[in-house]
């Protein structure tokens, strides 16, 4: 493993995230970095706990939760970026920090139920595919405002914020329709239901710049910070 290069690119994406949120009218501290950990070795994130990474995204619950046990003696918080099966619900959540892609009024009225039992339950961000592709999971925008008077009353969870993928083989500036999309989706479904709604979950490795200078606060970045490192 290559230290010299994980540190190279920490550096580099840490820069990168200050000079969007500069070019946006903000401070580099209103983004959150969550370093992308998936298919990783523990030996290979803990050297990135140490540069400073304490956001930790996985996509799969399993993978969490054999991490959440090797990491224990770390203070780390832990975001899922993936898909949750409603039957892997009630063990995750006391293990994460943010649930950022909660698709379905079911799993959030799920997540809201299993809330009641934790004294200090995670925030969540709701899906919304806003590239329209049938893979994705996630509301449209329509179908989530027209969810609104339903959501508004689930007050356990935490409900924060947005959060959104890009369509596939898009570049940074092709994607940034989609962030624009979940900004003005983000305003709509404020003013239905009251939430605060500050977090906007958005921006991968090849266009987290573009979706800081579109209101990013959350950006789920891997491969360029992993890039390299095991060469």
């Amino acid at each position: 493993m290559n230290l010299e290069t994980l540190k190279k690119n920490w550096d580099s994406v840490n820069q990168r995230i200050a000079d969007a949120a500069i070019r946006s009218g903000r401070k580099a501290s209103e983004v959150t970095l969550v370093a992308v950990t998936k298919r990783n070795p523990v030996a290979m994130i803990r050297p990135l706990i140490e540069l400073g990474a304490l956001d930790l995204g996985e996509n799969y619950p399993q993978e969490l939760w054999e991490k959440n046990d090797q990491i224990a003696d770390r203070n780390v918080l832990w975001h899922l970026i993936g898909h949750l099966q409603g039957n892997k619900a009630k063990k995750t959540l006391p293990m994460v920090r943010m649930i950022h892609a909660v698709d379905s009024l079911k799993l959030l009225q799920t997540l809201n139920t299993l809330a009641a039992t934790l004294s200090n339950p995670p925030s969540v961000c709701l899906q919304v595919n806003t590239s329209g592709e049938s893979a994705k999971h996630g509301w449209s925008a329509e179908q989530l405002l027209a969810d609104a008077d339903f959501i508004a009353p689930l007050g356990t969870i935490p409900i924060v914020g947005l959060m959104t993928m890009a369509a596939y083989g898009t570049d940074a500036e092709s994607a940034r329709s989609s962030f624009v999309k979940l900004r003005e989706v983000r305003d709509a479904f404020r003013l239905r239901t009251e939430f605060a709604m500050p977090h906007l979950s958005m921006g991968m490795s090849n266009d987290f710049e573009s979706a800081i200078e579109e209101g990013a606060t959350l950006v789920r970045v891997g491969s360029a910070l992993f890039e390299g490192v095991e060469s």
